[in-house]
């Protein structure tokens, strides 16, 4: 009994790692685009490429991935996935350190990261589903969004940290990261834990997905909605409490870093205490998500009351403990209501659209930071009131809809 549970905790370790891993190979790059501009002679919006195509390549293969998933196994993608991660890091590295007009092979990497972390991370979501009971589940979907957002909190420090060494350094830690990652998974995540997908094809397998989604869509379509919008007010809260603090404050470099991750952490400490208290109880976590997104909203509506660094990180602090109590209840409802053979589809929908909202937060909130902070505030109170109203009357356990 003792050996069971020492292999799930060491399991949870493996699973924890790829989130962590598949974040700092994405948000550690972010220090390094104004030097990258300066070095290889891009402008803003070519260097904004870096970020966005990695992205766009992960929305669009995450379904892929998922399908293949659930069909021929997890560990079966997250494997190569993280291989072809690691080989995108390494050529961007290379391509940054030995040529002159290193640009296009840096996306050309980028690119493969992408498709990388289609395989990596949204893949962790079923098969936790998979390898735990629902209760366990819950507390280790806790685990998961601590550790994704750990990485969120270490990225600026690390990013900078590593660019004040050298510049391109940050792309040659993501294959390093990779390694350790998959070594991890490879040796302790037992395969017989995985469970043995019925070999069915294509079109029986998009039935049975569309059969799924036709029983559950009203509360399925209120998570993926919940979700993204969650995304996009982080990330775009994050990218304006970055551009603040440097442009107004001129706080730069690891300091402003710091200073990012206080509320990060807050968010962290709030999805790891939050996953292991809902257990497997639907009810609690529909109410867990409305108070979350009412504390999110609430706080974004006094965002322009002071523009003082300290204020800001506060509201953001405040923000990010609201999301960070209602991210562990979105997974848990969707692994712990849905049958195994389709979860991967599902989940693989959930974290596109994760990454829509975190693709979409950073341009909209830089166009409206041109116009007023009020903007701002509008635009992050309306998705707040629409995340509550979604969770409020679309999420019903009471009525069994889920």
């Amino acid at each position: 009994m003792k050996t069971m549970e020492r292999e799930k905790r060491w399991a949870i370790v493996a699973l924890a790692s790829v989130p962590l891993i598949m974040t700092l190979g994405n948000s550690m790059l972010i220090p390094i685009l104004p030097v990258m501009e300066e070095k290889i002679s891009i402008s803003k919006l070519q260097s904004s490429y870096i970020i966005t195509v990695y992205s766009i390549v992960a929305i669009i293969c995450i379904p892929i991935a998922g399908y293949l998933s659930d069909r021929f196994g997890r560990k079966v993608i997250i494997v190569p996935a993280l291989i072809i991660a690691g080989i995108g890091g390494l050529i961007a590295g290379i391509a940054a350190w030995k040529m002159e007009d290193p640009f296009t092979f840096i996306i050309i990497g980028r690119i493969l990261q992408g498709i990388g972390a289609s395989g990596a991370m949204p893949i962790v979501f079923p098969l936790i589903g998979d390898m735990f009971n629902k209760e366990e589940a819950s507390a280790t979907l806790g685990v998961i969004e601590t550790s994704n957002t750990v990485g969120k909190v270490l990225s600026p420090i690390l990013g900078a940290a590593l660019t004040a060494v050298i510049w391109f350094l940050p792309f040659l830690a993501i294959p390093f990261f990779c390694a350790i990652s998959l070594l991890l998974i490879i040796f302790l995540i037992k395969k017989k834990e995985e469970k043995e997908e019925e070999k069915i094809t294509f079109a029986t397998y998009w039935g049975k997905v569309k059969k799924t989604f036709q029983a559950h869509k009203k509360w399925l379509i209120a998570i993926f909605i919940i979700g993204a919008i969650l995304m996009f007010i982080l990330f775009g809260f994050l990218f304006y409490l970055s551009s603040l603090l440097e442009d107004d404050f001129h706080i730069k470099g690891v300091k402003k870093g710091l200073l990012l991750a206080i509320p990060l952490l807050a968010l962290s400490i709030a999805s790891y205490i939050t996953g292991k208290k809902i257990g497997n109880d639907i009810v609690k976590m529909k109410w867990i998500i409305f108070i979350g997104t009412v504390i999110s909203g609430a706080s974004v509506t006094v965002l322009s009351l002071e523009r003082h660094f300290i204020y800001v990180i506060v509201i953001f602090l405040v923000c990010g403990a609201g999301i960070g109590i209602a991210l562990p209840c979105l997974d848990a409802l969707i692994t712990n209501s849905l049958e195994k053979n389709v979860l991967g589809a599902i989940t693989s929908i959930y974290s596109a659209m994760r990454f829509i909202g975190v693709a979409a937060g950073p341009p909209i909130i830089a166009i409206l930071m041109k116009k007023t902070i009020i903007s701002i505030v509008i635009l992050f109170t309306c998705l707040a009131i629409i995340t509550a109203i979604l969770a409020f009357v679309c999420i019903k356990p009471e009525t069994k809809s889920i």
